[in-house]
């Protein structure tokens, strides 16, 4: 992976991710500027399969001044993902489980420059998983704050 724009923290703390994928994004030009210049929120964002296709939905990329109104895209709109019909397939056979969804985890540009999506197979937490992983996270962090007074 290249020069992350955007990640999805909020991914990892509501879900456990069983599976990722590397996918690409159906973009016009000045999404791509946007991406370049980090504009991107994907907070809120959610896959959705539309007619067996995924497609990328409620991701924020804003857009830039310079862009003329004409040629501006929407800011909150529905993009579609690139991906081999084999991961298509094992995906709409794990959505269809119950509890099982697919959420978009980091956005960035790969080794070619170009704009990839990292997208993964998620369960939903329970709020006493939640709280498991913040007990364990500052037990690592006590951890390593003694580590490193010695």
């Amino acid at each position: 992976m290249g020069e992350t724009i955007a990640k999805n923290k909020k991914a990892y703390h509501d879900f456990f991710i069983e599976e990722k994928f590397e996918a690409g994004l159906v973009l016009m030009g000045s999404e791509v500027k946007g991406l370049r210049a980090k504009r991107v929120n994907l907070k809120d964002s959610f896959i959705k399969f539309v007619k067996n296709r995924p497609v990328l939905f409620n991701a924020h990329i804003g857009r830039l001044e310079t862009t003329h109104h004409f040629y501006g895209h929407e800011e909150r709109g529905s993009r579609n993902l690139l991906l081999h019909k084999k991961q298509i397939e094992k995906m709409l056979k794990a959505v269809n489980r119950e509890g099982y969804t697919i959420i978009p985890l980091q956005l960035y540009f790969n080794d070619r420059n170009i704009a990839k999506i990292q997208i993964g197979i998620a369960k939903g937490k329970q709020q006493h998983d939640k709280r498991n992983d913040l007990k364990e996270k500052d037990q690592k962090r006590d951890v390593a704050r003694a580590m490193k007074e010695y």
